[in-house]
């Protein structure tokens, strides 16, 4: 037998029921806040990538899945959202709209990663960009849509950590003293640390191994470091949220994994494993980089595994109701209830009322049987008799009550159930 690949998963009927809610919640929250649906191809040139994401992160030198197609291109299956959609927004001119432009999306990435819960190589991500903007106003803007779309879901068991990496300018001071703080102890750190001390020196901050973590205790913090606009800029989104009575943490040792990242950047963070459910922050360089104007942004991901599985935590009840989507089920016995029920589930269809009937010749008895095990909420009897007495009965599958209704009511008494 053909079996799945290795860090990839179908999403059957009892489980995608989660993901469609979060989704649909996702997409309730995004349309009130003005932004619009945008979906980039899940192929693109490895240079956008190389250029956007950083040639040094362990995304691109590690993770990507990079393939050489028929025509000789180096192409890479998407590791992100971003630049794929930034390299949509410079290649359909869409910096001549009217500014800010808020695009969303919800598509697959592909990492080649080691595969654990919450984390494989094909993986689900929501996500938005909030493209022309470089005021601080832009940054409370979506953190405040991330709080709001987490509250819908009465996912409220994380705490919203924030940081800010500076700009260019700043940026180069505090590297200097990062790696004149790291290099005296720098044979103690984890391989992975000792290959990014010259190409990406920040990122060892962000390592989770514990000799690593201990070592970092006391190394400079880059809010020590900012450059005033930097500065002013950070002070301003703070005291935005505690207007928005948004709560938060300071953590310096934010840095985020990809090298776009300027100023801002925030993590809501689970409270139960310290994992993070919602990561992003602004990045005013990259749709230069990428061959656009100068243009700053701000942007969000959110891999939707990890959502559904804190979302399972917090909303068991929910989950369980999700799962047991209300089901009408009509059941007939001899051929003229075959035909009428035909027709009458047709009518219960048209006036959107979910609907079921037999379609495999049971008996009567297997009817309801097989009523009972995809759950449905009420079975429909039609016989003879109904359809000369203009009556059906309506059994309740959970209570086993039974009611007698006029045909034409039963829509009405369904929508109202």
């Amino acid at each position: 037998m053909i079996q799945k690949l290795k860090g990839t998963r179908d999403l059957i009927p009892g489980e995608i029921e989660i993901w469609q809610y979060i989704e649909s919640k996702a997409k309730e929250v995004f349309f009130f806040f003005g932004f619009a649906e945008i979906r980039t191809p899940v192929i693109e040139a490895t240079e956008l990538f190389q250029r956007g994401v950083g040639e040094a992160t362990d995304v691109v030198q590690k993770e990507m899945y990079v393939f050489e197609d028929k025509a000789g291109r180096s192409i890479a299956l998407r590791p992100e959202g971003t630049a794929g959609v930034i390299r949509a927004f410079i290649e359909n001119g869409m910096s001549s709209l009217p500014s800010p432009t808020k695009l969303y999306y919800e598509m697959t990435m592909y990492r080649y990663e080691n595969v654990q819960k919450g984390r494989q190589r094909e993986f689900h991500q929501i996500g938005t960009e909030l493209i022309g903007s470089g005021s601080y106003m832009a940054d409370i803007e979506v953190i405040s849509m991330i709080s709001k779309f987490l509250n819908e879901l009465n996912i409220n068991n994380v705490n919203l950590e924030i940081n800010s990496i500076g700009c260019k300018t700043c940026r180069a001071n505090y590297i200097k003293a990062l790696k004149d703080y790291i290099r005296p102890n720098l044979d103690k750190y984890c391989d992975t640390c000792k290959s990014r001390f010259d190409k990406n020196p920040m990122r060892i901050l962000d390592c989770k191994e514990e000799q690593c973590k201990k070592l970092n205790e006391n190394a400079p913090q880059i809010i020590d470091y900012l450059c005033d606009e930097c500065k002013e800029h950070f002070e301003n989104v703070k005291s935005g949220l505690k207007d928005l009575n948004i709560d938060f943490t300071i953590n310096s040792k934010i840095v985020r994994g990809l090298d776009y990242y300027t100023k801002t950047v925030f993590e809501f963070v689970s409270a139960d494993d310290g994992l993070t459910v919602v990561g992003g922050g602004r990045y005013d360089d990259l749709i230069e980089e990428l061959g656009g104007p100068k243009t700053p942004a701000i942007g969000f991901g959110a891999g939707e595994e990890r959502l559904v599985s804190v979302f399972e935590k917090s909303n068991p009840d929910l989950v369980e109701k999700l799962r047991k989507t209300p089901k009408v089920f009509v059941a007939y016995i001899g051929k003229e209830a075959e035909k009428f029920t035909t027709k009458f589930v047709e009518e219960l269809r048209s006036q959107n009322i979910n609907v079921s009937k037999d379609i495999m010749e049971r008996g009567l008895k297997a009817q309801f049987k097989y009523a009972d095990k995809i759950g449905a909420k009420y079975t429909i009897t039609i016989g003879d008799d109904e359809i000369k007495n203009n009556r059906v009965s309506i059994k309740e599958m959970a209570s086993g009550n039974v009611k007698e209704i006029e045909i034409d009511e039963v829509a009405e008494f369904l929508k109202n159930n």
